[in-house]
Formats: structure tokens, sequence, C-alpha cells
């Protein structure tokens, strides 16, 4: 009989100011780790994003946000697949030479890696995105126009036959320069992200097909100061390539029951930031056999301590300690043997 596959699912979540995987794709090495010592990670574009760079392995599954809390909830089952078939909708609020910039992109995706994206389309009316951040320090947003990004992937999944939608929006220029250079310096959250995810969530929730999104910005001016971990947004003109990477193998989302849907109950770890216990996904995980992995190094703009919810997690420092215990547990060896101080078995009264 074979061994079951090994899952793990990595949760880093959106715009938190996670000090990993709070910027442009910092948190792709631990993905990449991750995925080198289990048969199956699932884990979101958050992680995955890295503007112009990504990288792409065949058992990392790239799972939109809200698909994840409904993944998490035994709601919808993963269907992985060999290539989606991507429909791009560009927001109308994009200034033609900007827009052109998005269309020349998803042309190179198809032109070099061979992509799967037949046709874009504009939406009828901008989509007018406003940011926010709460007082907390985590961001969010607004889309003053969600029934016209509605309409135009209706009109992709329904003429076009697309299974996956890649949305580039209009964000606004005028971002608080104080919090702007933060988060290019290495030292605050993604202003935009919040936003973003009320986009891939918007049109998750409705269609039940993969999405994902990527902001449209004028070029910021050049800074010798930027963090290696922000640098990744200073290249070139766009952000949609990683996005078209990721949508291009995104496992669809299913009620049907075969073998090949991969369900919550299969999941072996999950690994998180040590105080962003509160999410959808995490309590979900939590009533099942799942073990949580909680890192104490990536910190975060909020203070949810898994515990404080009634949530069990193994504690950890760091990124290469989770993974240890990984390994120690897919070998099936108990974390508690390898302490120098193991302690005696306890008799039951």
């Amino acid at each position: 009989m074979l061994n079951k596959p090994y899952s793990v699912v990595l949760i880093v979540p959106t715009g938190i100011g996670a000090s990993i995987g709070g910027y442009a794709g910092d948190a792709l090495p631990v993905a990449r780790a991750i995925a080198s010592i289990c048969d199956r990670l699932i884990t979101h574009p958050n992680v995955m994003n890295g503007a112009q760079l990504y990288w792409c392995r065949d058992n990392i599954f790239y799972v939109e946000g809200y698909a994840l809390d409904k993944f998490a909830a035994g709601e919808w089952g993963l269907q992985p697949v060999h290539q989606n078939r991507i429909g791009l909708i560009l927001d109308e609020g994009i200034e033609p030479e900007l827009r052109l910039r998005h269309i020349q992109a998803a042309d190179a995706a198809r032109a070099t890696l061979g992509l799967d994206i037949p046709e874009y389309i504009v939406t009828d009316r901008p989509l007018k995105v406003e940011l926010r951040l709460a007082e907390s320090g985590a961001s969010w947003g607004t889309i003053g126009n969600p029934d016209s990004l509605l309409r135009a992937a209706e009109k992709l999944i329904r003429e076009a036959k697309v299974e996956a939608i890649a949305v580039v929006a209009r964000f606004p220029d005028d971002i608080d320069r104080e919090t702007l250079n933060n988060y290019r310096y290495g030292a605050g959250v993604d202003i935009l992200a919040g936003a973003e995810a009320v986009i891939s969530h918007l049109l998750v929730r409705n269609f039940q097909i993969p999405a994902a999104h990527a902001p449209a910005l004028s070029p910021l001016p050049v800074d010798a100061n930027i963090s290696p971990r922000a640098a990744a947004e200073e290249l070139g003109y766009t952000f949609l390539t990683c996005v078209l990477v990721g949508l291009s193998k995104a496992p669809q989302f299913t009620t049907n029951q075969n073998y090949q849907t991969i369900w919550a109950k299969e999941i072996d770890a999950l690994v998180i930031p040590a105080n962003a216990g509160g999410g959808s996904a995490i309590l979900s995980f939590s009533g099942l056999k799942t073990k949580i992995i909680a890192v104490e190094d990536n910190q975060t703009a909020i203070q949810v301590p898994p515990e404080a919810l009634g949530v069990e997690v193994i504690r950890v420092q760091s990124y290469l300690e989770a993974l240890g215990v990984l390994v120690a547990h897919r070998t099936g060896i108990s974390i508690e043997c390898l302490n120098p101080k193991l302690s005696s078995i306890k008799e039951r009264k």
C-alpha cells in the first residue's frame, strides 16, 4: 500500500505587514523550501506573487484566499489541472499606455511561457479602487464599481470559456508618502494588499473559479535605499506576470468527490505567523487533525495569538525550525524525542 501524500498549507495573511510574506514574493523561499519536503503544498497568491518574479513547482497549489477558507471549511475540494485557460480583465480606468504595457505582459507570457491567455476585456466603467488602513495597521480597500468587474468576468467565462481570471485594476498613485516609504524601506504594511484581496474574493465567491489581481500603478522614482524585500515591485511596468503564472495551473474548485480531489481533512500540517491566528482557514483547520505550526519570527501588525482562541499550536522561532518540525512529523518521529531532556512516560491515574 502506498504511503499517504504528506500535505501542508502555508498561510501568510494579506495586508498585515508580515515581516516575511508582507512584501513582493519574499515568502517564496519559504514556500519553495516547504514544497521540497512535502508531497503537496497549498498556499495563496500573497505567498507566491513576486511582481515579475515567480517560481513554479508541480506540487505547489495556488489557491485564492476566499477559496482557501472554503477549502479549509470542507465545503470545496481542490481539483488539480494541467493548464487553465486564463481570461484577463483590464480596468477601464487604466491609461492607454499603461494598458498596453499589461497587454504586452500577457503576450510575453504566451510567447515565452506557453500560457493559454486567449482574450482580454476592458471593464465598461472604471473600477475606482480606494485604499484604507485600519487602526490595527492592516490594509483594506473598496471598489466603486464592482458590478462592472462582475460583468466583465461573466462575459469572459460565458463567451471565451476561460477557467481562471486575472484582473488588473488601476490603483491610486496618491498614496500617503510616509506609508509608501515605510513599505519600500522594509518597515511597513503593503497598503495595496487589502484592496487586492477584495477584488479576488468578489470574483471567486461569485464564479467559483481561480482568480487573482495585479495593480496598475505609475512607475515610482528610482531610490537607492529600497529594501531587498520590496525590490521586486521596482522592476518594470507591471506586476501581472506572476499572477498569470500562478493561475495557469491553479486548481479548480469542486464539490465532487473523486480520487484526485484534495480535501481539508487530508492536510497534515499548517504553517502560520505566530500572532496571526484568527483567520477563518486557521480556525477551520484547528478542528481537524492538522498540526498547526506558529512561527514567531514572522511578526505582523495584528496581535491575535492562536492560543487565545483555543487553537493548539506548536510554537517555533523560525521557518528553519518549522521545516525541522515538518520533516519529523512526516517521518513519524515525535518532536519530543528530539529533545535531550526527554521526560519519562506518564502513568494515567
